[in-house]
């Protein structure tokens, strides 16, 4: 039964449970960094970024390459254009950050002009075979036989580059040379400034960027110097001539296509062993700041790797020590897909704190949000799980960017405001970590936040808040070729924002409600995804009748009907974003659209025909094409099948996707990771629960092992999901009957409270589809099923 106790500042849990256990005499034995390779979703545009970071870490060196960049390192087979220290993971668009790269090598017959300085005539392959990438390491080989070690602390990145012996025609030796390029990873410099110390071949500049998937600029600053070599000389290049004297340049863009290349270099005498070791500091402050990171995070760069890789190492265990695993002869693949999939959700955000010169705050800066609409789904309710402490610090940055820019993100890159996707869905994050009592958020201030997103309009709606509040208010709903004088963006997405306005006010109503604020109108305002739907609408491929009726469809301003086919935007037609084939979706289809109305499944599902009817629809969306599994809206719609009463579809569904579209290989992932999603997707759909996010749901599976533990970093209670009959071929993949401590349990989905209290919930398994968790009273709640305990918390 649902309880009808109200909740206190959204706080579901007390000091604990009888039920829990602190035990962890399950904890796998084996060091599980061996399961965690940064390389998968390194090809097939998964975009991550393969290199060395601490979590969470601002400082991530890996080599840049010329072909799938975006991440800097693809293992595509393109060429090796430098190596640099800041990178975001598994974005889409524009590759983000690879500011100031170096690069090292040989001048033919150590004639300063004989090396190649712009960025498309240095690129050299790689060895395939030397790619070495782990938590807190990375090195490769170049095909001149010159190899790249690298590592990192929190704000600096140490190299180690490795030069074989190399000599003039005359047989002298030739002399090492490292070029540090003033551009990034896709030439987006407006302008930049450096400086070379003659004596020590310290390089200090800075440089004025563009985010990648954002509006304004930013300024990077950074400080490299070396060790392990005498300074032969140094000094600036443009283009592709270089010179000794001067020692300072300043650079602008350059004119209309003709983008001017240019930077510093120091060679050095070629030391006994080869290795020329490199520092380097980064920072958003100032190049003292720089300097001052690399110094202090790393004071003996000759001594320091070891221990810095140690210290990553140990930092990355630390992380993923909150779960542990029983394999049950679950192949080490699974495994591996397991934990990188949970090491790529703690690489962004990146915690800037101290690093940020917009403003000074107390609060923590995080940055790297890559973006919301993408993460809120499956990455952050990950992290309020195994790292609460972390997500609660995140919660509390947006809102302190509420404070000090007057909207909560939707998408923030660099210090800048990123474009808006669909909703204000930093909304949902709120109310996600409201339901599930993250501490430390000062829920007045969220609420007063998320209100702003809801009734006041930016004049630039692009990249913050919500456009069209007028005929939302007005006309409950988001009008195709809406008049909106009050502010300006993209004007497209009437349906998937009309559809996103209306979880993003359903959470609203959540946080209100649980902190006795105003939430009556917000709740209301969380079925205006009605007002689009069409009941008459129809959907054909190759001119062929799907045989389903019904679909959301855009509406004018004076209430007809516009049309979108259903079809549009799928896999099967055009891709639709902001800037390619802007649409009334956002890049999905109404088709995939159709199934996001997490608040209120059981109304949906009357609408969409019943839940017979229903679960064709999903069937048919799954295996038609039309679903995009590379793509963060599709996530529930695997899982959805139990709301309509049939779990075991939903575990048949989840073993389709894994490990066919994800897996451990380098092209493992569906699509890009954007910053962890489908990392987190994988390891939830494993671990065998999945949320829908903003609500106290997780809708159960069997695990794809045999157990998995979680010991919650704070209460130190340790739940688990245990599988009985299990099976390595995954032919008992259907539940049978479930127990949570020892008792019956029938219901498809638990609360968060299963984490927190560690309960115990034990799975029987079978072969065939059972009556487990079908009935009526089973079935996850909806807004129609329960009204406004859905806002509340689910006590057992």
């Amino acid at each position: 039964m649902y309880s009808l106790r109200k909740v206190a500042l959204c706080f579901l849990f007390g000091s604990g449970s009888a039920w829990g256990s602190t035990s962890t005499a399950n904890k796998a034995q084996t060091d599980v960094l061996r399961y965690v390779d940064p390389l998968i979703g390194s090809d097939n545009g998964g975009n991550v970024f393969a290199g060395a970071s601490l979590p969470y870490g601002m400082a991530k060196p890996v080599a840049d390459v010329n072909g799938q960049n975006t991440g800097g390192f693809s293992t595509d087979g393109s060429n090796i254009t430098g190596f640099s220290h800041m990178h975001d993971s598994g974005t889409g668009g524009n590759p983000s950050l690879g500011n100031f790269p170096l690069f090292p090598q040989y001048c033919p017959e150590d004639e300063i002009d004989n090396c190649n300085f712009p960025k498309a005539d240095r690129a050299l392959p790689y060895i395939a075979s030397s790619v070495v990438a782990r938590p807190g390491y990375f090195s490769l080989t170049l095909q001149n036989g010159i190899q790249a070690e690298m590592t990192a602390a929190e704000h600096a990145a140490l190299y180690r580059f490795h030069f074989p012996e190399e000599t003039t025609s005359n047989g002298s030796a030739l002399s090492p040379l490292m070029l540090l390029d003033l551009t990034d990873e896709w030439d987006s410099r407006q302008n930049a400034s450096i400086e070379i110390d003659p004596a020590t071949g310290t390089i200090k500049g800075n440089g004025t960027f563009l985010p990648s998937f954002g509006a304004g600029s930013y300024v990077s600053y950074f400080c490299v110097d070396f060790a392990g070599a005498v300074v032969h000389d140094n000094g600036i290049w443009v283009n592709n001539r270089a010179g000794t004297d001067p020692k300072k340049l300043y650079v602008t863009r350059g004119f209309n296509n003709f983008y001017i290349q240019a930077g510093g270099f120091v060679r050095f005498n070629r030391p006994n062993d080869g290795v020329v070791t490199a520092r380097v500091g980064v920072s958003f402050i100032s190049t003292d700041r720089a300097c001052q990171n690399a110094m202090q995070e790393i004071p003996s760069p000759l001594e320091d790797f070891d221990t810095l890789r140690e210290r990553a190492e140990t930092a990355w265990r630390e992380k993923l020590s909150p779960i542990s695993v029983e394999a049950g002869g679950a192949s080490d693949a699974l495994l591996t897909s397991f934990w990188s999939g949970i090491y790529r959700t703690m690489l962004s955000p990146q915690n800037y704190t101290g690093e940020n010169p917009l403003w000074d705050s107390g609060e923590p800066y995080f940055d790297s949000f890559y973006c919301i609409w993408d993460s809120f789904r499956a990455q952050h309710p990950l992290l309020t799980i195994i790292d609460p402490a972390a997500q609660s610090k995140m919660i509390r940055s947006l809102l302190d960017t509420y404070v000090h820019e007057g909207w909560l993100p939707d998408c923030r890159m660099s210090l800048c405001k990123g474009w808006t996707q669909g909703g204000s869905n930093a909304d949902v994050l709120l109310a996600d970590a409201c339901i599930k009592n993250l501490t430390g958020i000062d829920w007045n201030l969220a609420y007063e936040a998320m209100v702003n997103d809801a009734e006041n309009e930016p004049l630039e709606w692009s990249y913050e808040g919500r456009g069209g509040l007028m005929s939302w208010k007005r006309l409950n709903y988001i009008p195709y070729l809406d008049f909106d004088y009050l502010g300006f963006g993209t004007n497209s997405r009437s349906i998937s924002r009309t559809l996103e306005y209306s979880y993003n006010d359903f959470s609203l109503a959540t946080v209100g409600k649980g902190i006795g604020k105003e939430y009556t109108k917000y709740l209301s305002r969380a079925s205006n995804w009605k007002n689009l739907f069409k009941a008459d609408q129809k959907s054909f491929i190759n001119s062929t009748d799907t045989g389903f009726t019904g679909f959301f469809q855009p509406k004018f301003l004076n209430g007809t009907w516009g049309y979108q086919d259903p079809i549009a935007c799928s896999p099967l037609t055009d891709f639709c974003s902001l800037t390619s084939n802007p649409s009334e979706t956002f890049e999905s289809s109404v088709w995939e659209y159709q199934f996001y109305v997490p608040h209120d499944m059981a109304t949906l599902i009357k609408l969409l025909g019943g839940p017979d009817e229903f679960v064709s629809r999903l069937d048919f969306f799954h295996t038609s094409g039309l679903a995009d599994i590379g793509n963060e809206p599709v996530f529930l719609t695997v899982f959805q099948y139990h709301y309509a009463g049939r779990p075991a579809l939903s575990a048949h569904r989840a073993h389709s996707y894994i490990p066919a579209s994800f897996n451990a290989s380098n092209d493992g992932l569906p699509g890009n990771d954007d910053s962890g999603a489908m990392g987190a997707f994988t390891v939830f759909s494993m671990t065998g629960l999945f949320p829908n996010p903003g609500q106290n749901v997780y809708l159960i599976i069997p695990p794809f092992f045999e157990a998995v533990s979680f010991t919650h970093p704070e209460t130190n209670k340790t739940a688990t999901i245990r599988n009985v009959n299990f099976d390595n071929t995954y032919k008992n993949i259907y539940i049978q009957n479930a127990t949570l401590n020892g008792e019956s349990y029938s219901k498809n989905w638990i609360g968060h409270e299963f984490f927190t209290e560690g309960m115990t919930l034990e799975l029987t398994l079978g072969s065939e589809e059972s009556s487990w968790g079908t009935r009526p009273e089973d079935l996850p709640p909806s807004l129609s099923t329960v009204g406004t305990q859905i806002l509340d918390d689910f006590p057992f």
